[in-house]
């Protein structure tokens, strides 16, 4: 079978289910019912993929719609595939209708289009190209669709509760050739109470979600307007960053500008909040004061840990990195710093964070999920490696990441694709999108793997 020449007689109908569920704006929300557990939106693309299945004739199942699966074939073994349908949120600065799907040069645009709506629909066309060759299964392929893979993993931590673990799967959520190590992904909030001298800093706030830096921060102060507004202009030229300060409502509200990026590298962006505490820390005298320089201290220009004395590397997956995500600020009450920490595959977790304090600010650890690694000598490992090497041409080389997919959970998993080496990492980003010459190349790539895995030869 020459996988590529089936896919690409696919690819118009690929991209039109994709436009469909890119049209779906499947952000968590917090207007819930037990039917719609993480909003209406979410639950209308999980729906949309189980009436796929249905119309298709694989075996459906909806688990508490949080999650469900398709799936075909027989055996005792099973062969999970894993994707998800929920997206961050959009965020402002598109320069294309984030959930239009509008195709351009090559690409289709819109929020989830490569994270990770693309990739669940090559896995779901690829599977529909296995099945429709009259192949004869070994294995049972079950493609499981999760819908909280942005916010903490509770579709797949409730379906496996009940459900089958598979015996081997792949997440096409991240990169290509082979992601066989996963960093732990820890949130550490850092907060303080005992606030006693006010200044002029009346709340901060920046940020939404700890696994994406975040790209706007605003503060609102007293004083005078026209001193504040010199010194602030003159810090964002300087920083070479777009912000404003405007006077309303007896408030004085700055605004910094950044850039947003996925938390598994804080460096691919600009931290807004780290930077607008930055220019703070030397305006105030009190309780802003103190709150502004812990966050400017320990993570402008910093995002290894190396300020807060928790840096680690191993030669398995990297640098252990720290994202301040989430700050929160309001005169008098709690504030709290919320951080994405992706750690090293041999971080000595609990040696360095027990009982760990810094600057009057305690640290709870919110959750945590331990690193994930599959031995480079098993034969899974092997037979994904052969064929990227024969679709592609291209050495399969393994990969450490410091995002988190759905392979973490699993008791035998990877991260399979989809993008390919070289390519921009635009998830999470603005007019993110992915390339349709290789979303089409991603498609062969897993028909071909579901066939060597799980069909007889």
């Amino acid at each position: 079978m020459d996988w590529q020449l089936e896919a690409e007689k696919r690819k118009n109908q690929m991209l039109e289910e994709l436009q469909q569920l890119i049209a779906i704006p499947s952000i968590l929300s917090d207007e819930t019912t037990p039917e719609a557990p993480f909003g209406k939106d979410v639950k209308r693309a999980l729906d949309w993929f189980l009436a796929k299945g249905t119309a298709n004739g694989y075996a459906v199942k909806n688990v508490d719609h949080v999650a469900g699966h398709l799936e075909i074939g027989e055996g005792d073994e099973l062969l999970g595939i894993l994707g998800h349908v929920d997206v961050v949120p959009a965020g402002a600065g598109w320069t294309k209708d984030p959930f239009g799907g509008i195709i351009e040069d090559g690409k289709i645009y819109g929020r989830g289009a490569i994270d990770d709506k693309g990739p669940t629909i090559a896995a779901w066309t690829a599977l529909n190209m296995v099945k429709d060759a009259g192949y004869d299964f070994s294995k049972r392929v079950r493609l499981i669709i999760g819908t909280d893979e942005e916010s903490g993993f509770r579709c797949v931590d409730r379906y496996f509760k009940t459900e089958e673990m598979p015996t081997i799967a792949f997440a096409p959520d991240a990169d290509f050739p082979i992601i066989n190590a996963e960093k732990g992904i820890a949130v550490l909030e850092f907060l303080k109470t005992d606030w006693s001298l006010e200044d002029e800093l009346v709340s901060f706030r920046s940020g939404e979600r700890t696994n994406m830096v975040p790209d706007l921060a605003a503060a609102n102060v007293t004083g005078e307007f026209a001193k504040w507004q010199e010194r602030f202009e003159n810090f964002c030229n300087e920083q070479q960053v777009t912000g404003t300060a405007v006077e309303a409502g007896g408030h004085i509200t700055l605004t910094v500008n950044g850039k947003s990026a996925h938390a598994m590298e804080p460096d691919d962006g600009v931290n807004a909040g780290v930077l607008l505490a930055l220019f703070l820390k030397d305006q105030l005298s009190g309780d802003g004061q103190q709150f502004t320089k812990f966050i400017a201290e320990h993570f402008h220009r910093d995002s290894r840990g190396k300020k807060l004395g928790l840096d680690f590397t191993d030669e398995t997956s990297g640098d252990t990195t720290f994202n301040a995500g989430v700050m929160r600020f309001e005169s008098g009450k709690e504030a709290t710093v919320s951080i994405s920490m992706r750690y090293s595959v041999s971080y000595p977790f609990d040696e360095k964070l027990t009982d760990f304090e810094t600057d009057g600010f305690l640290l709870e650890i919110t959750s945590n999920s331990p690193p994930h690694h599959v031995d480079e000598k098993d034969p899974f490992i092997k037979t994904l490696q052969k064929v990227y090497e024969g679709q592609t041409g291209q050495p399969a080389n393994l990969l450490a990441i410091g995002g988190g997919t759905y392979a973490r959970v699993l008791k035998k998993g990877v991260a399979f694709g989809m993008l390919f080496p070289g390519e921009k990492d635009v998830a999470h980003q603005l007019d993110e999108f992915v390339d349709i010459d290789n979303l089409v190349k991603a498609t062969a790539i897993y028909a071909e793997a579901i066939y060597q895995l799980a069909c007889k030869k």
